[in-house]
């Protein structure tokens, strides 16, 4: 595994200065083992959210937990920043939001007869945006720039933002009151989509126990730093993925633009981001490359939530097309032949 050093950004916010050396694979495997730890410690019985959470993170792109009220959403989202030692924002997403209230603005300094900038709740290494969709449009538009160039433009000046940047954002199914549907260019901008769903009974009675008398995530200490973060970002960066891989990725968003059921197919950036991910997963697991089982199990929750049906397919699904698109990208998925060399599907 190379380790020579890659230049990353710093934790201040409009600086670009730190160094990262990427780690062993081994030791990041045991860092997101940790950090997969303190976040069970508190989310019961959720493995494959948390993993998936994790794999964002270390994939430098963003998450969207979409489901319905009270099944842990925040909770997830909270337990993930608090393992990290970085700096951490929340913005809770209402229908007067201001685009200022996030990105920042610009204030005139009297005293020193000059514009200063106030930066908005973006600034930071983890930003929680609570209930994403029940702002307007315009104000959900103000995450566009900064989550896809890490940098926010105010008044003609380009402040640039601090690695790790990760938005972990919630929102409730868009047939509840009071919500908006993300555009499809800031869905596009989410690196994966998961829903958390009703715990088991058995992680349901442990809820009541570990939730009675004070909050759980008051017991959450961060078990990495945001350097040690970095660096685990570097080794996913030098993941092996052989040109079969890649064209197998390739594959498979190309078949959801010619799929019957869909008019609107995965994008170029869903491409790139199902390989980051899956190289994250694969550093998750120990490896120093990636299978066909990375892409596998990252394709619903990379691929799904960008995607549209035909009016035909959606049929009486109405809104919630949620369950039609998964089934799509399944089907897909098990269409679509595994590369030959390459280490078939368990």
């Amino acid at each position: 595994m190379n380790s020579s050093p890659i230049r990353v950004l710093a934790d201040a916010p409009g600086t670009r200065s730190a160094e990262a050396t990427a780690m062993a694979v081994p030791d990041v495997q045991a860092s997101a083992h940790a950090i997969v730890r303190n976040i069970e410690a508190v989310i019961d019985g959720k493995h494959e959210a948390v993993e998936t959470a994790l794999t964002v993170l270390l994939a430098e792109g963003h998450l969207l937990i979409e489901d319905v009220p009270g099944v842990g959403k925040t909770m997830l989202a909270k337990a993930l920043a608090r393992s990290v030692d970085c700096s951490v924002s929340r913005v809770q997403f209402t229908p007067d939001l201001l685009p200022s209230d996030v990105t920042g603005v610009s204030v005139f300094n009297q005293a020193e007869r000059r514009f200063e900038f106030k930066p908005g709740a973006v600034f930071a290494n983890i930003v929680i945006g609570d209930e994403i969709n029940r702002a307007s449009p315009k104000t959900q538009s103000a995450l566009l720039e900064c989550m896809e160039e890490r940098q926010v433009t105010v008044d003609g000046t380009t402040y640039p933002l601090a690695l790790p940047f990760t938005v972990v954002a919630t929102q409730n199914p868009i047939e509840m009151e009071g919500t908006y549907a993300l555009p499809e260019a800031q869905r596009d901008r989410f690196m994966a989509r998961i829903s958390m769903g009703y715990p088991d009974n058995e992680s349901e009675l442990a809820m009541l126990d570990s939730h009675d008398t004070t909050s759980p995530l008051s017991l959450i200490d961060p078990v990495v730093s945001g350097a040690e973060v970095r660096a685990m970002m570097s080794t996913v960066r030098l993941v092996f993925a052989s040109q079969a891989v890649k064209e197998y990725a390739v594959t498979l968003a190309r078949a959801t633009r010619d799929d019957r059921d869909l008019r609107l197919g995965a994008s170029p950036r869903a491409t790139l981001q199902l390989m980051r991910a899956a190289k994250a997963r694969a550093a998750l697991h120990g490896r120093e490359y990636v299978l066909p089982d990375d892409i596998d199990a990252l394709a619903v929750p990379v691929l799904a939530h960008r995607l549209m049906p035909t009016s035909r397919a959606l049929g009486h699904h109405h809104q919630d097309s949620g369950p039609l698109l998964q089934e799509a990208v399944q089907r897909i998925v098990a269409a679509t032949p595994v590369p030959v060399g390459v280490q078939s599907r368990q």
